[in-house]
């Protein structure tokens, strides 16, 4: 079977990569050409920019795919445009959503497929949710073989899942960790998150090519594993050799001190969820995710620690994590005083 991904070598799509040739696939990616060195021996590149459609459409020219996945579209026009590149073109098209898309806040932590989509919180999720409906509607009323997939936190070799972050990702958070500095936990850590490791995500992402049960459907794939914010980050202060300082501090004060927040935090990671994963098993029989988060984050950060180019500092985000962190434990203090 031949297909195509656009993109095919960030976090999620670089382990189905990986995955799909083993499989039999005949794997062609489309993308900018900048990451090669992701690109398993046997996998095509096509070099182009998904944005100029007229010079993808000369690069394709007359080529047709059984599956089309698509890992690097954020809105409705970038998907309207994948609809006029690839109708008639392909057997299945897959769109990558987000479970950031259901329901804030929650009316149930147990979330399915048929769980309601609406986040006021986040454009982000918005923006999928308005993508999600676009590509029903050209299933139902065209016939366009559309799957949609919907990923939780999924992560692997080039960064850790943390709930804060600065703008250049995981990195600061264990440096910190590992030097015994202080740490910012939202809320007081209770709540349960679910992390996928991305080969475990790729393993039931390939059962969903070419899989004929899958067309018009929309699916979950998470691990099965919950786990409380505070045990996530005591797994990845235990993997680096250091019990890892936490500082609790409110989701909206975090908010407020950084507006940027609002989406990740109230519009995903404070809220608890648990994913019902019997959609995914019974389209891909035998699917289950084996890497539980103790063995994957240590593996991670075993990379991560061991490729330089992944270890960039990020003093801005430091220092603001030192503030609120100093500021915090002083209103404490105070209220403590006061009693």
């Amino acid at each position: 079977m031949r297909a195509l991904f656009i993109g095919g070598t960030g976090t999620i799509s670089s382990a189905i990569t990986a995955l799909a040739p083993q499989c039999g696939f005949e794997l062609y990616l489309l993308n900018r050409g900048n990451r090669t060195e992701l690109v398993p021996e046997g996998v095509k590149v096509i070099q182009a920019d998904i944005n100029n459609e007229e010079d993808v459409r000369e690069k394709l020219k007359d080529m047709t795919f059984d599956v089309v996945a698509e890992f690097i579209a954020f809105d409705v026009d970038a998907l309207k445009r994948d609809v006029r590149l690839f109708k008639g073109r392909t057997k299945q098209y897959i769109f990558i959503s987000s479970a950031s898309a259901y329901q804030k806040p929650l009316s149930s932590p147990f979330i399915t497929e048929s769980t309601p989509l609406s986040n006021p919180y986040w454009e982000y999720s918005r923006n999928k949710i308005a993508g999600e409906e676009y590509l029903m509607k050209e299933y139902r009323e065209n016939g366009f073989p559309i799957t949609i997939v919907r990923p939780s936190h999924t992560y692997g070799d080039f960064s850790i899942p943390t709930a804060i972050h600065g703008k250049n990702g995981s990195f600061s958070v264990i440096d910190r960790i590992r030097n015994g500095k202080k740490i910012i936990v939202h809320g007081d850590g209770s709540s349960l998150w679910t992390l996928t490791h991305n080969t475990d995500f790729a393993k039931a992402f390939v059962g969903l090519m070419g899989n004929p049960h899958a067309i018009g459907e929309a699916v979950q794939i998470t691990s099965d594993e919950s786990l409380t914010w505070n045990q996530i980050y005591e797994i990845i202060g235990s993997a680096l050799g250091v019990k890892p300082q936490i500082v609790h501090i409110p989701s909206d004060i975090l908010i407020k001190s950084n507006p940027d927040l609002m989406g990740s935090l109230l519009g995903d990671k404070s809220h608890t969820v648990i994913f019902d994963n019997s959609k995914i098993k019974r389209l891909v029989p035998g699917f289950t995710a084996t890497v539980r988060f103790d063995q994957g984050v240590r593996s991670s950060l075993q990379y991560i620690l061991s490729h330089k180019e992944l270890q960039t500092p990020d003093p801005e985000f430091d220092a603001w994590t030192d503030h609120m962190i100093k500021a915090y434990e002083t209103f404490e203090k105070l209220v403590t005083e006061f009693n």
